[in-house]
């Protein structure tokens, strides 16, 4: 049975405003059946059942804060093209209240991934990952002056394609919200951009981004600790959780004080868009007033549904309860090398 504490976070998830600034994506997913062989080259023949686009990359954590009852906001470059346009629509389908800087020299980023018998066969990207120019740059901390100072939560939501620049780390570090205070920043990290992410509240890496930014192993059991010290030394930031796979998560609340959280995903079919459905999740449970812990219990939660499922799926809000009230208790323990 649910607690009465868990009941009240999940409802008070509904209406909590979240702003995105990140790489969108475009993602196309065909699905078909192979039965053979091509006689062209010994690769196999999927022949196609149905296909399907979604939002990807920033997108998707808009679309995960959505879907938990959230309202989100999404800051985001896309070009002046076909693909453009169906992001543009696909974002007002799933209520995201998009402020879309258009650049007519980039090619909006699309990624298609050819499924077959729930496996992946090939991914095939189209994008521009060039430095943005400085009018689309311009426009950019334009709408961050804007829009941002109206929320109390920003996840920067970074994928490599040059959305995610020092002149946009530095404006959402100065903005000044409603409240007084500057809005919290939570970012989910691209290795190469790390030194841009220096005094933010929470980097959300996996294990192989945490590795490479800490430039150590985060092998299980020692290496998360490790890494979590190198990485606040580092990057002066506030909070760290490393999602871990099936090792679950290490929190850090602080540099002297981290936490291990078990996975929960009980079956794993596909991790694409585990990390968005994460770092979604915590900020919407902060936004409600979690506690740093119990949004990222509530983060595992989720990523254990979506993983259960093939493509980027999001969780419901009717199945996160399910799964709090499956395990409303998980066994929390101080990270190895933390005790």
């Amino acid at each position: 049975m649910i607690t009465a504490e868990h009941e009240k976070l999940l409802t008070s998830l509904a209406g909590q405003r979240v702003m995105i600034v990140g790489d969108v994506m475009l993602d196309h997913y065909t699905f078909g059946a192979v039965s053979r062989i091509s006689p062209e080259a010994p690769v196999p023949v999927v022949e196609v059942i149905s296909e399907e686009y979604v939002l990807g990359g920033a997108g998707n954590v808009a679309r995960n804060i959505n879907a938990l009852g959230g309202h989100a906001t999404m800051l985001a470059v896309i070009g002046d093209d076909r693909d453009g346009e169906t992001l543009a629509q696909i974002l007002d389908d799933n209520s995201v209240n998009s402020v879309l800087v258009h650049d007519d020299r980039r090619r909006t980023t699309r990624k298609t991934r050819i499924i077959a018998q729930n496996q992946q066969i090939v991914r095939v990207d189209r994008e521009t990952s060039e430095p943005l120019s400085e009018s689309v740059v311009g426009g950019l901390l334009e709408n961050i002056a804007t829009h941002a100072q109206d929320h109390d939560i920003v996840i920067v939501s970074d994928y490599g394609k040059g959305v995610i620049t020092r002149p946009v780390m530095d404006a959402l570090r100065a903005i000044t919200g409603a409240n007084g205070r500057r809005p919290r920043i939570l970012v989910d990290p691209k290795p190469q951009n790390y030194d841009l992410y220096h005094g933010v509240d929470i980097l959300t890496p996996n294990a192989k981004e945490a590795g490479e930014g800490a430039n150590l192993p985060c092998a299980w059991p020692a290496g998360p600790a490790r890494v979590g010290q190198a990485l606040f030394d580092r990057l002066g930031c506030r909070d760290l959780l490393i999602t871990l796979g099936p090792q679950g998560m290490a929190l850090f609340e602080g540099r002297a004080k981290a936490t291990h959280i078990p996975t929960f995903a009980r079956k794993v079919f596909d991790v694409t868009g585990a990390g968005d459905t994460v770092i979604a999740t915590l900020a919407l449970a902060m936004a409600a007033g979690a506690s740093l812990l119990d949004a990222a219990v509530l983060a595992n939660h989720a990523a254990g549904i979506v993983v259960a499922q093939v493509g980027a799926a999001t969780p419901t809000l009717e199945a996160l309860r399910q799964a709090v009230e499956a395990r409303p208790a998980p066994p929390v323990a101080p990270l190895p090398g933390m005790e």
